[in-house]
């Protein structure tokens, strides 16, 4: 019964030692010479202007979320363009499988023009 859960425990003592031990040696051999430059707040190069807790620009988010849509985008196109041939060529979905990506597509297009139109993409 053990033989059985062997390859597992060797898998995660392998995952531990290369996860734990390049943080171990690090700590352990790293210089640590901390003085009050290094531990000041660093924001670009520039001492930080306000509080860290400011609120941001709704317009912020809504391009994080734009580009969170369009990168899914690519995540659902590019395993339909792979397997491309196949679908081509298989007659029961030649048409179907084409198709499908342009409507995909075009509700895609229909969103972007739509936050185009909004004003979502602009930034003042």
């Amino acid at each position: 019964m053990l033989d059985n859960y062997f390859p597992i425990l060797v898998f995660v003592a392998v995952g531990l030692v290369f996860g734990c031990v390049p943080i171990l040696l690090g700590w352990l051999i790293g210089p640590n010479n901390p003085n009050s430059e290094k531990l000041s707040a660093f924001e670009c190069g520039f001492a930080p202007f306000e509080d860290a807790r400011m609120k941001f620009d709704v317009r912020y988010y809504l391009i994080a979320i734009l580009f969170i849509l369009f990168d899914l985008e690519i995540a659902f196109l590019f395993p339909w363009a792979s397997i491309f041939k196949e679908i081509v060529n298989t007659e029961a979905v030649k048409m179907f499988g084409f198709v499908e990506m342009f409507v995909f597509l075009g509700i895609l297009i229909v969103g972007y023009a739509y936050a185009w139109a909004k004003g979502a993409l602009d930034w003042d």
